[in-house]
């Protein structure tokens, strides 16, 4: 009886599993179909990026070492979606072929002969070489060198599996293959201003200096650029998957800032956080900060309002919120409000307030461009927003496979006079930008009390160094009713 029983109970299981396979919604598609979509940008990452980066920036051979839960930020930039952690040591080597005496000249003397020609005698394209010392091939993309051993099978026996390298062999390996292509200078991930650009960590780098000895550390040079436009440049069809991510994160915010969530005079700010936080995980995503929601009341201050208020007919809403696929980020900031009774819309005073927020955006928008640093853009804005009578701050980030992303800092929200070196980078094409920033507009309705506009929506420099929004941006109030 036990038996059959456990068997009914597994059956009901098994059916009520499938019934909720019907139901799921995936805004992505399954994990494998997200991995297979990713290893396709992973290859034109390493065949077409890579190679224009280290060209533009001059760089002839570029080592990476890291060790596992130890990674160089670039990491994610570098690996398969099927990859989470470096593999005991990994060293990933990068080699431009074209560096080799000769080899650049004789391209260029191929690229200028007339046409026809016979292909045959053309000697072959140069490439950029990526060798992993550890770890995996990365799907084929990486020739991964494996240590001569044979490794340990069962009781001490032998098995006809290769062992991994490990330990000073990878130094020394390393050491080989600097030595066999003879670089000028070697890059390295070491940097006093970047986060980006110094993933090379103390022990690592003592590491591979004993290893490879004065004649190669010598050649070791720091170049910030490699590491931030390698994990910024994005790829025509990362933009398109990330439209459907701005996307998702509207829907959200909609539904997170609508009566479906928010019942006035009962529901908390720290409800609505929730909420937010529990439909990312049931879509199967992730995030990289905790939502937050905040609320500004006629004749209320901050200190009043509490950390978790419950929100009431007539407050201003805000929301900070982002969602993780495929590693890449978004980052969205929403005004909401919640309506008086007879109210049909917000009043004109608040509506306001975000228009003048909306302004400001246009101006940071245009004065995005390659070629400038963040401070030039910083310093522009402001002149612009002053001149316009907008009183306001600007504090917009890059934003891709880091939601605080890789790229030049247009002012932090406590630093309007720009920010030393972390501002200095510039902006390069195929990148992106989270538009961050405030306007704060007294509001006649609310006796001249003052409202602030806080927005912040993701935007695409294209390949061409046009700048657009994702998807949208917000112009009028997620209303509450």
């Amino acid at each position: 009886m036990r038996k059959k029983l456990v068997l009914v109970v597994l059956v009901a299981l098994a059916s009520s599993a499938a019934a909720q396979e019907i139901r799921t919604y995936r805004p992505f598609g399954t994990l494998r179909e997200q991995a297979e979509r990713q290893q396709r940008w992973l290859m034109l990452r390493m065949f077409e990026v890579l190679p224009m980066v280290m060209r533009k920036h001059h760089v002839e051979m570029w080592v990476v070492p890291m060790r596992e839960y130890n990674e160089d930020p670039v990491f994610t930039a570098i690996v398969s979606a099927t990859t989470f952690a470096a593999r005991r040591r990994t060293i990933y080597v990068f080699y431009d072929e074209c560096t080799k005496p000769g080899v650049l000249a004789a391209q260029r003397e191929r690229e200028m002969r007339p046409l026809p020609r016979d292909t045959r005698e053309d000697p072959p394209s140069c490439k950029v070489q990526r060798i992993a010392l550890g770890g995996a091939s990365q799907g084929g993309l990486f020739n991964a060198v494996r240590s001569t051993k044979a490794a340990a099978g069962p009781a001490g026996a032998q098995s006809q599996r290769q062992a991994e390298l490990s330990g000073d062999e990878q130094w020394q390996v390393l050491k080989k293959v600097i030595e066999e292509r003879n670089p000028k200078t070697i890059n390295v991930d070491v940097s006093r201003t970047f986060a980006f650009s110094d993933g090379l960590s103390a022990g690592e780098l003592e590491g591979m200096r004993a290893a490879l000895g004065p004649k190669w550390s010598a050649r070791f040079r720091r170049n910030d650029a490699v590491a931030l436009d390698v994990i910024a440049t994005r790829l025509p069809d990362e933009e398109m998957a990330y439209q459907r991510m701005t996307q998702v994160v509207w829907g959200i915010i909609d539904t997170a800032f609508s009566n479906a969530v928010i019942t006035p005079g009962i529901t908390r700010t720290q409800d609505v956080v929730w909420w937010m936080r529990q439909k990312v995980n049931d879509l199967g995503l992730g995030t990289w900060f905790q939502p937050s929601v905040e609320v500004q009341r006629m004749g209320a201050s901050d200190e009043q309002l509490g950390d978790n208020p419950i929100i009431l007919r007539g407050d201003v809403l805000h929301c900070d919120f982002g969602i993780t696929a495929y590693r890449l980020n978004t980052d969205t900031q929403h005004m909401g409000y919640v309506l008086r009774d007879g109210e049909t819309d917000v009043p004109p005073g608040i509506q306001r307030a975000l228009e003048n927020s909306n302004k400001l955006q246009d101006i940071v928008m245009a004065e995005i461009r390659p070629g400038r640093t963040g401070n030039e853009i910083l310093r522009a804005s402001l002149a612009r927003m002053r001149a316009e009578g907008i009183d306001g701050t600007v504090y917009t980030h890059p934003i891709g496979l880091h939601g605080h992303g890789a790229g030049p800092l247009i002012g932090l929200w406590d630093y309007q006079d720009g920010v030393a070196g972390r501002g200095d980078a510039k902006v390069i094409p195929s990148m992106w930008f989270s538009i961050e920033l405030q306007a704060t507009t007294p509001v006649p309705e609310w006796n001249d009390q003052k409202v602030r506009s806080a927005q912040e929506e993701d935007a695409i420099v294209d390949a061409e160094g046009r700048i657009r929004w994702a998807w949208q941006r917000q112009t009028r109030y997620w209303l509450v009713r």
